[in-house]
């Protein structure tokens, strides 16, 4: 589907509502509409049931919720306005003091 900058960010042991969540942007609402619609057959094809959807109707930023994967799918602007790599990402401060009492 061509989806843009994808990133992956593991939330094993630091939340407890998902392992994984995975950040993706589309060109356009249409794009995101269409990336979200194959990330939903693909779940369901795969035998993970139908995950939860939110934002489908304006497609500005699709949340596919599939238990243990969380999956965000934006368009550029609404991806760069919330920013959840920073948040979620490894350079949170939580993170950084656990790497620096790890060494």
């Amino acid at each position: 589907m061509k989806a843009e900058e994808t990133v992956e960010i593991d939330l094993f042991g630091k939340t407890s509502i998902a392992d994984a969540m995975i950040i993706t942007s589309g060109r356009s609402q249409r794009h995101v509409g269409s990336i979200a619609d194959k990330v939903i057959q693909e779940f369901k094809s795969r035998g993970f049931g139908a995950p939860r959807v939110e934002g489908m109707p304006a497609c500005d930023w699709v949340l596919i919720d599939a238990g243990d994967i969380l999956v965000h799918i934006f368009r550029p602007e609404v991806r760069h306005f919330y920013n959840l790599e920073k948040m979620w990402g490894a350079d949170r401060p939580a993170d950084q003091t656990a790497h620096r009492l790890a060494n």
